[in-house]
């Protein structure tokens, strides 16, 4: 219960984030911003690399390998990234939630590739948030917005990157990963920002909150608290329980944002959250679960 009680904080704590990353455009373009709160993210990470190095459990790995591993994370983490960032300037905070929630689905298609095994419940969750995407999105002339199509092309990214991550973290310690990774993104971030932005210095202070809540929180905390809960938490309800990061999102929107949705979104939200869920529970459960109503035990 404590594990998942953490979970669902985490699922908050990175829904609201898409909250943070809204209000931050208000002073900063999308490039700085992210290059900002990547940076205030690695340094967030420091406490726990510090900790983990003192108890000795800090898996380093071959150097070449960490070198290749960070590049190529923080590359795609980069991508994935901007994409979400610049897409936010063109749709809701909700949308962007819903939509960037879609990796979940992705990951285990993706997945097919590299000859992971599918099961049946992921085919049927793609076939119902496909569904909700095009209540969500998809307009009456069948086109999509730009900015949901910039978010959804963004969620193949965040499956690519989780997949990523999946291959190097047995190799190398995830803490380090994600440090290296994020200084990596950073660094992309900036470097785009001062070929196509103009910033203001007093702008960044202007920002600081939702550069904080960004790096500080959704990074540091957020990162903190998933890895104390997975150890005691089964892979299928962190699945599940992470994936509310959506519907947190569009509280956050609604509430703090003043966005609204009409019966045609919330149809689309609830069928994408349903596919979600869909996708990440074996049929084993629902059948194991029909059979226990059909032959209760007394």
């Amino acid at each position: 219960m404590i594990a998942n009680l953490l979970l669902l904080l985490t699922a908050a704590v990175w829904g609201f984030g898409f909250v943070a990353q809204s209000l931050g455009m208000d002073h900063l373009a999308p490039f700085m911003f992210n290059s900002l709160r990547f940076f205030i993210g690695a340094l967030s990470l420091l406490p726990l690399i510090w900790y983990f190095a003192n108890k000795k459990t800090l898996l380093v790995g071959q150097k070449k390998s960490l070198l290749i591993a960070s590049i190529s994370a923080g590359s795609v983490l980069f991508i994935a990234a901007s994409l979400q960032q610049v897409g936010l300037q063109y749709t809701s905070a909700a949308n962007a939630g819903f939509i960037t929630g879609l990796y979940i689905v992705i990951v285990p298609v993706l997945g097919l590739i590299l000859k992971h095994q599918t099961g049946v419940n992921t085919w049927i969750g793609c076939a119902i948030a496909v569904v909700g995407l095009y209540f969500l999105s998809i307009k009456d002339d069948m086109s999509i917005g730009y900015g949901d199509l910039l978010q959804l092309i963004g969620a193949v990214f965040w499956a690519i990157h989780i997949l990523i991550i999946d291959h190097f973290a047995k190799k190398h310690s995830p803490i380090l990963l994600s440090h290296l990774q994020f200084i990596f993104c950073g660094l992309l971030s900036i470097i785009v920002s001062m070929m196509i932005e103009t910033t203001v210095v007093e702008n960044i202070g202007l920002a600081w909150a939702a550069l904080a809540y960004s790096g500080i929180i959704s990074v540091g905390v957020g990162y903190t608290l998933q890895v104390v809960a997975q150890k005691n938490a089964h892979p299928a309800h962190v699945a599940i329980i992470l994936s509310l990061e959506t519907v947190f999102a569009a509280i956050g929107g609604i509430v703090i944002l003043g966005e609204t949705l009409d019966a045609r979104a919330l149809l689309g939200c609830g069928l994408m959250l349903m596919g979600i869920l869909v996708s990440q529970i074996p049929l084993r459960y629902f059948v194991k679960s029909w059979g226990q109503q059909k032959h209760p035990i007394v």
